[in-house]
C-alpha cells in the first residue's frame, strides 16, 4: 500500500529551523522528521512511499538521492573517482519524489499525484509523529466501507486548567490537562481514490471543503487513536519530541 506524505509547506512558525530546509527534514536525534515517520510506516510493512514536494523541494531530493552513500562507509579512488559503499543502514523503500508546487494547498497536492495513486492508501503530514496502531487503522478502514478514514487524537494542553468559584478560590488545578472528549484532525488517514473528485484544484485545503463535504456525504469515519501523537508546529512541540528521542523515551520509535 502506498503511503502519501505532504512535505512540501513552508513551516513559518519554525522559521528559526525553516529558513534553509523545509519542515519535515528538521532534524531529531540526527534524523530528519520525515525518516523518522518512514521508519514509522516501514516497521508495519507500508514501505511504498510518495513524498509531495513544494518548499525547498531540493533539499529532500538530494537526501533520498545520496542517502545510500551518507549511510554507508567509503572507498574512493580520487584517481579513477569509483566509490565502494558498505552500507551501515540498507533500507528496502521505494521512494517517489513528485514536485506539487510551491504555493500549492494541502488537497491541492495531493490532488497533483492521482497518477501515482491506484488503490487504497494511506495519506498523512510530514510534520507529526505518532505510534497509531496502522494495521488496526486499515482493518477499520475496510470495515466501514466508506470513502475516507480520519485518525482522531486528544489534545494535549500545554497550559494548566484552572477552575475557579467565588472570590477567586481556586477550586482545581490540572497541570497540562488532556481533552478526551474534544478530538482533532491527527492526520494519518486512509483514502480510496474517489476521495481526490472532493478536490477541486490546486488552491484547495484537504482540511476544508473535501473533508467537509466526505464528511456530510456520511463518506468520512473516524478512528480513535488514545495513544501517542504529536505534531511539530512550534519550537516548544519540537523541543519536547527531541528531549523524548534523547532520553529513550520516543513512542513512535516502534522498531
Amino acid at each position: 500500500m502506498k503511503v502519501v506524505i505532504l512535505a512540501g509547506g513552508y513551516g513559518t512558525r519554525l522559521v528559526e529551523e525553516t529558513s534553509t530546509i523545509p519542515k519535515p527534514m528538521i532534524e531529531i536525534g540526527g534524523r530528519p522528521l520525515l525518516w523518522h515517520l518512514m521508519r514509522f510506516f516501514a516497521h508495519h510493512k507500508c514501505k511504498d512511499f510518495i513524498i509531495a514536494l513544494g518548499y525547498k523541494s531540493e533539499v529532500i531530493k538530494r537526501y533520498f538521492l545520496h542517502y545510500s552513500h551518507l549511510q554507508s562507509n567509503l572507498k574512493i579512488d580520487l584517481g579513477t573517482g569509483s566509490v565502494q559503499a558498505e552500507s551501515n543502514d540498507s533500507l528496502d523503500w521505494q521512494v517517489e519524489l513528485k514536485d506539487t508546487g510551491f504555493a500549492t494547498m494541502t488537497g491541492g497536492r495531493l490532488l497533483r499525484l492521482r497518477d501515482s495513486i491506484n488503490g487504497t492508501f494511506l495519506f498523512t503530514y510530514g510534520d507529526g509523529l505518532s505510534n497509531v496502531d496502522v494495521p488496526a487503522l486499515l482493518k477499520f478502514h475496510k470495515s466501514h466501507g466508506r470513502i475516507a478514514t480520519v485518525t482522531a487524537v486528544s489534545p494535549v494542553s500545554r497550559f494548566g486548567l484552572l477552575r475557579l468559584g467565588d472570590g477567586g478560590r481556586v477550586m482545581s488545578f490540572a497541570e497540562k490537562p488532556d481533552y478526551r472528549d474534544n478530538l482533532i484532525n491527527g492526520g494519518f488517514f486512509v483514502l480510496e481514490p474517489e476521495a481526490l473528485d472532493y478536490i477541486a484544484g490546486d488552491d484547495a485545503s484537504w482540511e476544508r471543503e473535501p473533508c467537509e463535504r466526505l464528511a456530510a456525504e456520511g463518506q468520512m469515519m473516524a478512528y480513535r487513536h488514545p495513544g501517542f501523537w504529536q505534531c511539530v508546529d512550534t519550537l516548544h512541540e519540537l523541543r519536547h519530541l527531541r528531549g523524548l528521542w534523547d532520553s529513550g523515551q520516543a513512542e513512535w520509535k516502534v522498531w
